[in-house]
């Protein structure tokens, strides 16, 4: 479990993180997610995620996606630039399979680091 790990250095906590990144964010977009981004002072990139209830209604949809994109995250954060990554969902992500999410993240993910390199 060690180098898959998703400990508290990989995440945006506070709302000024969060701010950090809305003010000057590097987007990448998809039907179903918001990417945005920000590149950090730090060593490794983190993670927030937003699924408000008008997007996905149901509690158990809202938290079966945010397991989905940590562990799409945890297996890409090797290859990620050392950025601050926010996750907006989007309405009808809800409805997207396990593997649909994976493969429209793992999309999400080069797309942002071709941005986040430039």
């Amino acid at each position: 479990m060690g180098e898959n790990q998703f400990s508290r250095e990989l995440r945006l906590l506070t709302p000024s993180h969060f701010t950090f990144v809305f003010e000057n964010a590097i987007p990448a977009v998809s039907p179903s997610f918001t990417l945005l981004a920000r590149p950090n002072q730090l060593d490794a990139p983190r993670l927030g995620i937003t699924l408000s209830k008008k997007r996905v209604r149901k509690a158990h949809d809202r938290n079966r996606l945010k397991r989905l994109i940590r562990e799409s995250f945890r297996h890409r954060k090797d290859k990620l630039p050392n950025v601050d990554i926010i996750v907006v969902g989007k309405s009808g992500a809800d409805k997207l399979s396990n593997e649909e999410v994976f493969a429209t993240l793992d999309k999400q993910w080069k797309k942002l680091t071709k941005r986040c390199a430039k």
